[in-house]
């Protein structure tokens, strides 16, 4: 039963740029935007288990990062030349004051209060970091993602209830989280239905084992974790942006807007985004071009010029996940460049330390998660990966 269970996170899928032709569109009905998209637990809880492994117990847990390995890439610097001005691949983006949070009627509690934040001007990766330059950087660094490594499992039983049997050693091999299609499937409250725990998946293999990204050099990188992400940023001389900044960012100059386009519904076309078309997480219609990711600018950018900031995949950035945050914060006086809560704290599951994630991905649907909205955001379990998460990064202006 525990190896039956093995269902993880969210991710990518069977096929890659799959066109199809233009045909009458089926749309879900709308419902409040309800749930994440992708297991509590993440990875430990489909390893060990699947939901049976997670209570409802709710603890409070230190809130520290977790550490990975990256000495070798601390003192590796990107050799990249920068032009005058403004960085090859980026944008600026001149900071300002906005209001942060809920806008629309799919949001969740996470997303209240809506409160003023000032950032700072800084520079942004005008899409997603592709499989190619994640490449240069594992070339340059011989640098192993946390889907690529043995799972610890002493390291793995703390994101655990105590007492959580020790899986059998074939689930502790390296690996990460496919999303899998499934005909039939109407309960959209489990979503062990459609998350897998996939030994030999990774950057590399991003559809499982046998899979490559030969013919996907220019999509993004996904099947990457925190500590992933956080060290090409360090390479490449960047960093990951705070929530707020890509939050800002997303919004394109737009006063308020749903989405990063403004406020045309997703589902009307042309279409604005990659998203999940059809019936979740059953049939997707692939009426946008793709069933899984697409190359990074195939739709318009927003007011910044900046690509993919709904749909796609998720995007990680630097902010601890912690539900309770927006309520800490002044509802009138702007914060100045917050980075987000001192702790980690998500109730389904805080047994574990999570990152916020933002922007959506390929897998949104309004019936479900409706998450390519500029104002919604998610919990990632930071030594989680899935086919439907990868990242883009900011520079400082010095």
């Amino acid at each position: 039963m525990i190896f039956k269970k093995l269902l993880l996170l969210v991710a990518f899928s069977l096929m890659l740029g799959c066109k199809s032709e233009p045909k009458q569109q089926i749309v879900q009905d709308k419902v409040d935007s309800k749930t994440d998209c992708h297991p509590q637990g993440g990875r430990s809880a489909l390893i060990a288990g699947g939901s049976d492994v997670i209570n409802q117990h709710k603890i409070q847990i230190d809130s520290n990062s977790i550490h990975e390995s990256i000495e070798k890439t601390n003192e590796i610097h990107s050799d990249k030349k920068v032009k005058e001005g403004v960085p090859d691949g980026m944008v600026l983006i001149n900071g300002g004051t906005f209001t942060m949070g809920a806008v629309g009627d799919l949001t969740l509690p996470r997303e209240y209060p809506r409160h003023p934040v000032t950032v700072s001007s800084f520079y942004m990766d005008t899409h997603e970091v592709t499989n190619a330059e994640f490449k240069v950087f594992v070339d340059a660094t011989g640098y192993k993602t946390i889907a690529e490594r043995p799972i610890d499992w002493e390291e793995l039983k703390k994101q655990l209830p105590a007492g959580t049997p020790k899986p059998p050693e074939e689930n502790l091999r390296p690996g990460s989280l496919l999303f899998k299609l499934r005909p039939g499937v109407t309960d959209l409250t489990n979503y062990f239905q459609w998350w897998e725990w996939t030994v030999g998946t990774n950057w590399k293999h991003p559809d499982g084992p046998g899979s490559s990204i030969q013919g996907k050099e220019s999509h993004p990188v996904v099947h990457i974790a925190y500590a992933d992400a956080k060290a090409y940023a360090q390479w490449a001389g960047k960093r990951l942006p705070t929530e707020a900044e890509w939050e800002y960012a997303a919004q394109g100059g737009l006063k308020d807007p749903i989405y990063p386009w403004g406020d045309k519904d997703v589902n009307d076309t042309p279409f604005e985004c990659n998203f999940f078309q059809g019936q979740f997480p059953s049939f997707n219609s692939s009426e946008d071009g793709y069933l899984t990711t697409a190359p990074v600018g195939s739709f318009k950018s927003n007011g910044y010029g900046l690509y993919d900031m709904a749909g796609n995949v998720w995007e990680i950035v630097s902010d601890k996940f912690d539900e309770d945050y927006y309520s800490m914060l002044s509802t009138e006086t702007p914060t100045i460049n917050p980075k987000g809560s001192y702790r980690s704290y998500y109730r389904e599951n805080n047994y574990a330390k999570h990152t916020v994630i933002k922007g959506g991905s390929f897998l949104c649907n309004d019936s479900y998660c409706s998450s390519y909205r500029v104002s919604a955001k998610m919990p990632l379990e930071t030594d989680s990966a899935m086919n439907h998460v990868g990242f883009r990064c900011v520079q400082d202006i010095k």
